[in-house]
Order: C-alpha cells, then sequence, then structure tokens
C-alpha cells in the first residue's frame, strides 16, 4: 500500500479521477465533471510537490510528527495530514512556472462552492473556456512529474486536451493583441489633432500603474516603445558577490533573478498583470536587479 505522500500514488489517485470526468460512457453532467477534474488537480499538484519531497506537502506540527512521516523518520499509526489546495497551489506557482495560483485557486473555490455552498460552480464561464484554462494548469504539473499527458488520460484522449491547450494559448493570444490595440488607439488618439474629451481626461489624470511588489526594472514597451516598467517579487536564482575595494574593505552585493509579473507604462497605460501575457507580448519573463544580503543567507566573509 502507498504511503499518504508517495507522488506515485497521488498520481494514480489523480489519473482515476480525471478518466472519471472524462469518462464519455457515463452520463455525468458537467458540474459533476468539473468537480472529479478539479479534484484531480491538486492531486496532481501535489504530487508534483511530493516528487521534490514529500515534505512539501505535509502540514507542519508542533511535535514534528507529521513532518517525520513524511521525512520517512517515524512509522506506525501516525496520520499523516497534507497543507490545503491553496497552499498548494502557492508552492507550485513558485516552484513550476508558469504555474497559474490564481486560475487554480479558482478551480479550487468552484469545486468548494458545488460541494459545500448553495450556489452550483462552476458555471462562471463556458465549458470550453474552462476546460482550456484548466488544461494550461494540468499540463504544467504533468511535466513537473516528469510523465505526459497521453499516461495520464490514455491514448484516446489526447486529442482532446491538445484542443484544448491550443484554445487556451489562442485566448491568451487574443487577449493580449487586444489590451496592446487598446494602449495604442489610446496613443493615436492623444497624438491626434482633436483628440476626444475622455482620452484628454485619461492623460491628464496622474497614473501611477506599478504594483511595487519587491523588484523593478525598465523595459521597453512593446506598444509605444517608451521606458515601462517591469516588476516582480519572486528570485528564481541569486549569487552572492564580493570586491575587494580596500586592503580591508570589501564591497558586498546580490545578484538575482527575478520572474516578471506585472508590466506598465504609464506613456500608453498598457497594464500586463501576469506572466503569461508578458510572456506572449514578447517581453522578458526573467530580469536583473540587486538584493539585500540581510535577506539571501550565504558564506560568512573575513571570520577565518
Amino acid at each position: 500500500m502507498n504511503a499518504p505522500y508517495d507522488y506515485r500514488g497521488l498520481w494514480l489517485k489523480a489519473k482515476v479521477f480525471l478518466n472519471h470526468a472524462m469518462d464519455s460512457d457515463q452520463e455525468l453532467a458537467r458540474l459533476e465533471r468539473a468537480f472529479w477534474a478539479s479534484a484531480a488537480l491538486e492531486l496532481l499538484a501535489k504530487s508534483a510537490l511530493a516528487r521534490i519531497s514529500p515534505l512539501l506537502i505535509a502540514i507542519p506540527s508542533e511535535d514534528g510528527a507529521n513532518l517525520l512521516i513524511a521525512g520517512g523518520a517515524m512509522v506506525g499509526d501516525a496520520r499523516f495530514k497534507s497543507i490545503s489546495a491553496a497552499t498548494v497551489f502557492g508552492r507550485c506557482h513558485k516552484a513550476f512556472k508558469p504555474f497559474n495560483e490564481r486560475e487554480a485557486n479558482r478551480i479550487a473555490q468552484n469545486r468548494n462552492e458545488y460541494l459545500h455552498g448553495c450556489a452550483p460552480g462552476f458555471l462562471e464561464i463556458p465549458a470550453e473556456a474552462w476546460w482550456a484554462k484548466y488544461w494550461a494548469q494540468a499540463a504544467i504539473l504533468v511535466e513537473h512529474i516528469d510523465s505526459d499527458l497521453e499516461d495520464l488520460v490514455g491514448p484516446d484522449r489526447v486529442e482532446a486536451v491538445e484542443r484544448y491547450l491550443a484554445l487556451n494559448a489562442r485566448n491568451i493570444e487574443e487577449r493580449v493583441e487586444s489590451l496592446l490595440e487598446h494602449a495604442q488607439q489610446r496613443v493615436s488618439l492623444r497624438e491626434s489633432s482633436n483628440p476626444p474629451a475622455w482620452i484628454i481626461r485619461e492623460f491628464e489624470r496622474v497614473a501611477d500603474l506599478t504594483i511595487a511588489v519587491g523588484y523593478e526594472t525598465e523595459e521597453i514597451c512593446p506598444v509605444c516603445h517608451q521606458v515601462g516598467s517591469l516588476e516582480g517579487s519572486e528570485v528564481s536564482e541569486y549569487n552572492i558577490k564580493f570586491e575587494q575595494v580596500g586592503e580591508d574593505d570589501f564591497d558586498e552585493w546580490v545578484d538575482l533573478t527575478v520572474y516578471a509579473e506585472h508590466f506598465s507604462c504609464k506613456n500608453c497605460r498598457l497594464v500586463l498583470g501576469d506572466y503569461e501575457l508578458i510572456d506572449s507580448a514578447g517581453l522578458p519573463t526573467t530580469f536583473g536587479a540587486i538584493g539585500d544580503l540581510a535577506d539571501f543567507p550565504g558564506e560568512e566573509y573575513g571570520n577565518d
């Protein structure tokens, strides 16, 4: 019998749930299909984390028993408890770019509403769009479990999944195209000989479109080619640097690589609010920054 934190067991359970959701031989209602699929998404996310380490899905307890169980240092009748879906998706967001924590949490919230609330859930968007968003997240997790979609859903259903993935890609491209076009329209109207009143009001207003999430760099706007702001909070890697500037004097700093999560341009008012939109617009998905030494552990220097 598999341990409750075994990533293979979580993967197999996700397969069972997903195949139940996609089983054309059963007359499952749309809501029930979405319910089973959303449960499978959480299992896939736990499997991907547990494959790195079961500790990533264990709830810490005061006596440490839960972590000891996950680490394989304690056996017996103790019950293993795993973290919540929101925590699972938050950790996947950090570990498995471009996994979208917000989209995954929307799916989980709809599931909870369907199961525990009086509203039906899963009805906010059409079924085709819902499945497109769903598979965009699930496919990322499958890659990080080092498997493939055919193994997950079977050869007869891969084509349907790939169609949803293509639909999601088109949706993102169309959204980015719309955002870029609207920003270009604002610039063109402002520069016209007789700009409309709403454009005048728009550009008279002082607009700070940045979100101040931690790190920021300048980046050329894809619409107006003026300097915009690329921001992010999550560091993908860092390197502690030292430079001797005197006999007993050293400059110290941290070179960071940061994931981009927000772009804004005050000149044309373009805003791209997540990693996928930034990537689709052709902007860098990471950027360099300088970090505070106090925030990043490293070897102590000069204490020999």
